[in-house]
């Protein structure tokens, strides 16, 4: 299964979200905060006020919202998307998730490319996300593509379960 999804994978398409995919990004969202180590958010959370932020960011003159999507190959469709928001001084924060089965298949790279694209041709000067200090595999994404540790916040973010968890911040400079 791992390898017959790593070619669909490779043919995956990176398109920007459409008001069809909302549904199932609320849902993907929903199985990746399930998992409790990967995304900042976590379950249960407001199903409908999540749909309606996605839908604002996409599209938007500041705002893009893009997807993985596999269904060209026979895949199951969307198995992950990356959100761009451009703040007033021009740095883009982005969010990102693929869900379980479909990492570590090129799916992060190649959406992250196209969120790269995307914000220099939107203005952004700069890129910017946090991520979890033991989500090695983001972090070498991350590095990869550029981003580098401009810091961590230390105790930062109280998790459900009471933990209290660092986040890594990185940034990368647009041409």
């Amino acid at each position: 299964m791992a390898s017959e999804n790593r070619g669909i994978a490779e043919a995956a398409i990176v398109r920007p979200a459409t008001e069809e995919d909302l549904d199932g990004l609320v849902q993907d969202l929903w199985a990746v905060a399930s998992e409790g180590r990967w995304i900042g958010t976590e379950v249960p959370f407001d199903r409908e006020a999540r749909r309606d932020r996605l839908a604002l960011l996409s599209p938007g003159e500041l705002s893009a919202l893009f997807v993985a999507d596999t269904s060209s190959e026979g895949g199951p469709g969307v198995v992950g998307h990356i959100s761009i928001e451009i703040a007033s001084y021009g740095v883009a924060d982005i969010g990102m998730l693929v869900i379980d089965g479909w990492r570590g298949m090129g799916l992060g790279t190649t959406m992250l490319n196209v969120a790269i694209e995307w914000a220099k041709s939107a203005g952004a000067h700069k890129m910017a996300l946090e991520a979890w200090p033991h989500n090695s595999a983001a972090l070498e994404l991350y590095r990869r593509a550029g981003f580098v540790e401009e810091g961590r916040k230390l105790r930062h973010y109280r998790r459900r379960n009471g933990e209290i968890w660092d986040a890594v911040v990185m940034g990368r400079p647009l041409p």
